[in-house]
C-alpha cells in the first residue's frame, strides 16, 4: 500500500499578551519570507525533500494543488490565521489576481538536500481555471485535501 500525501490546513492557536497576539510557532529547519506580486499566475513546483508550511501575513493569494489530474484552489488570506502544510511530492503553484502583493512565511522542513530541480517550474498539464481561482479568492476556504 502506497503512502497518501495530504495537504492540510490548520488554524493557528494563539494567546493574548497585553496588546500583542502570540501565535504558535511552526517547527522547521528554515523560514522564508516570500512575496507573490500582484497579477501573478505561477507555474507548478514540486519539492522532493521539503515540506512547506505556509502562512499568509499580508494580503491574499490562491494556492493551486494538482491532485488526481485536477486542480484544487485554496484561498489563503491574512484574515485567517492558518497554516497550510504541503508535503514532498505534491505539485503546487500560486495565483494572485489582485493588484497588491501577498507576503507569506514558509516554515520549511527539510527531509534531505534540496535539488535544483525542486525550484524549477513544471509545465502545467492543462491551463488553470482562472474563473474558479477568482471565485475562490472571494470566498474563504478551510479544508483538507488528499493529493
Amino acid at each position: 500500500m502506497g503512502l497518501v500525501k495530504t495537504v492540510s490546513i490548520h488554524p493557528l492557536e494563539s494567546i493574548q499578551g497585553g496588546m500583542a497576539q502570540f501565535y504558535t510557532p511552526q517547527s522547521c529547519n528554515e523560514t522564508m519570507l516570500v512575496q507573490i506580486p500582484g497579477g501573478t499566475i505561477d507555474d507548478l513546483f514540486v519539492h522532493r525533500y521539503q515540506t512547506d508550511q505556509i502562512m499568509v501575513v499580508r494580503g491574499s493569494f490562491v494556492l493551486v494543488i494538482l491532485s488526481d489530474r485536477q486542480y484544487k484552489y485554496i484561498n489563503l488570506s491574512e484574515h485567517q490565521s492558518q497554516v497550510v502544510t504541503i508535503p514532498p511530492g505534491v505539485p503546487h503553484g500560486a495565483i494572485n489576481l489582485k493588484d497588491e502583493p501577498c507576503f507569506l512565511v514558509n516554515a520549511v522542513i527539510r527531509h534531505g538536500i534540496a535539488l535544483l530541480k525542486d525550484y524549477q517550474p513544471l509545465k502545467r498539464p492543462f491551463p488553470y481555471n482562472l474563473s474558479q481561482a477568482q471565485a475562490e479568492d472571494v470566498t474563504l476556504n478551510s479544508c483538507s485535501l488528499v493529493a
